[in-house]
């Protein structure tokens, strides 16, 4: 069991960052990820494994905006 944005979710098998972000749509160049309090650097996600516990914020960068 891990938590996602403040959401429980539970976890088959276990999975990198990378793959995580993969199955639930996102694009990992466009996200910014916190692993228990701390922003992970992106190029950690391949290696970085969620583990039972873990709280994940998934941060998403949105374009748009006027000058």
């Amino acid at each position: 069991m891990i938590t996602v944005n403040g959401e429980s979710r539970t976890l088959e098998n276990p999975v990198t960052v990378t793959e995580y972000l993969k199955a639930c749509n996102y694009v990992p160049v466009q996200v910014v990820v916190e692993l228990n309090e701390e922003i992970i650097k992106r190029e950690t996600y391949d290696t970085t494994v969620l583990k039972d516990g873990d709280v994940v914020e998934i941060l998403q960068f949105m374009g748009g905006g006027s000058c």
